[in-house]
């Protein structure tokens, strides 16, 4: 388990900003380090790709800018699963989709808003521990389910949908690329699927702090108890296909599977477009949404 404390890289240019980052961050208990420009944060990230759990990156430096180190981070095999979050003052549709479309989980804007900011964190501290988590033993894992041709689950709770996704991960070429998408899409096939959990209400409930209780009083309330997740792996020679299928009412999962500007300062709505952009070669939603297909193209020999 990844219980050491987590390490926020911050790149800025402006000893200003730097400062009033380290301010708010101060008393969180995390680690902090500073880099004042993007070669200084890249050649930090390149020597000690495991070492930062979140960095918070300027848009706008000189030399080497935000947008060109978060690039080379996410075609990193270790650092892609890093997130990030984008500072800027550019609030344009085109800059926020340009950050968006290069792999930032999460966007702030100058000046900074210390309660976002510090819900923003946190959001991205939990992704990345689920994610370490789920990477626990995979070597061994990997060796194991990778003989699986194929198998089926069913199961209730966000606890079972990420041990669900850490097993089925394990089973795939390259289990760092898929446990991410798989996770997300598992967990949203409980939460917005089974359970009815609207994105307004999640973002009300995150605000509030109330979202796992929330989850847990769905999952003891007879409208929601009998509800199922399954999921359906399928390995043949030239791909893995993965069908995951509730019980909900299904959604409008085209506003979902591109990245939103819209949505960019949300602190949740991305893991559909990010599963797409990093996780699988392809993703297929079918009827309402209650029904999603992934693929991963098998490596040729």
């Amino acid at each position: 388990m990844h219980d050491a404390q987590p390490t926020i890289l911050i790149v800025d240019d402006e000893p200003f900003n730097v400062d009033i980052l380290l301010e708010y961050l101060e008393d969180t208990g995390y680690n902090l380090e500073t880099a004042q420009d993007g070669q200084s944060a890249w050649d930090l990230l390149e020597e000690n790709p495991g070492e930062f759990d979140v960095v918070i990156l300027d848009r706008m430096m000189p030399g080497l800018n935000g947008i060109e180190v978060l690039q080379r981070i996410k075609q990193h095999p270790v650092l892609q699963s890093v997130p990030v979050i984008l500072q800027t003052a550019l609030a344009a549709k085109e800059e926020i989709l340009e950050g968006l479309q290069a792999g930032a989980y999460y966007y702030l804007t100058k000046p900074f808003d210390e309660d976002m900011l510090l819900s923003v964190l946190t959001t991205a501290v939990d992704d990345r521990r689920r994610y370490l988590s789920a990477l626990e033993d995979s070597d061994v894992a990997s060796r194991t389910f990778g003989l699986m041709r194929e198998a089926s689950f069913s199961f209730r709770t966000l606890a079972s949908a990420r041990d669900i996704a850490t097993v089925l991960a394990n089973a795939f070429p390259d289990p760092r690329r898929v446990v991410i998408g798989l996770s997300e899409l598992l967990v949203n096939a409980v939460e917005h699927g089974n359970l009815g959990i609207t994105y307004d209400e999640k973002s009300r409930l995150r605000e509030e702090e109330r979202w796992e209780q929330e989850v847990e009083r769905r999952l003891a309330d007879p409208a929601y108890a009998g509800r199922e997740v399954t999921v359906r792996y399928v390995r043949q020679p030239d791909e893995i296909r993965v069908l995951i299928s509730d019980e909900g009412k299904g959604f409008d999962w085209k506003k979902y599977v591109e990245m939103d500007p819209a949505r960019a300062f949300d602190t949740h709505g991305r893991g559909i477009a990010m599963s797409r952009m990093i996780s699988f070669d392809g993703i297929e939603y079918h009827g309402c949404g209650n029904e999603v297909e992934v693929r991963v193209n098998m490596p040729q020999a």
